[in-house]
């Protein structure tokens, strides 16, 4: 499982990410080799491309969000 953290609050784009829950929040990828440009809370860029169907658990804490996803839906 990836887990990433990050102080910055992530846009996803309607044309390749559709939100699935609300609680927790959930995204699920709708287009095949998807990425995602993610600053974890060093700063440093982080680019993960994601399969079609791929799904990102999104949640606040604390000053920063957390990102989950399982590491089987990376391209």
């Amino acid at each position: 499982m990836g887990l990433l953290h990050t102080t910055r609050y992530l846009d996803f784009p309607t044309d390749s990410w559709k939100q699935i829950s609300a609680n927790p929040t959930i995204f699920e990828v709708i287009s095949n080799s998807t990425v995602l440009n993610i600053y974890d809370i060093s700063l440093k860029e982080r680019k993960l491309t994601f399969r079609k169907g791929a799904r990102i658990k999104y949640m606040r804490s604390v000053g920063k969000y957390r990102l989950t996803w399982n590491d089987e839906d990376l391209v």
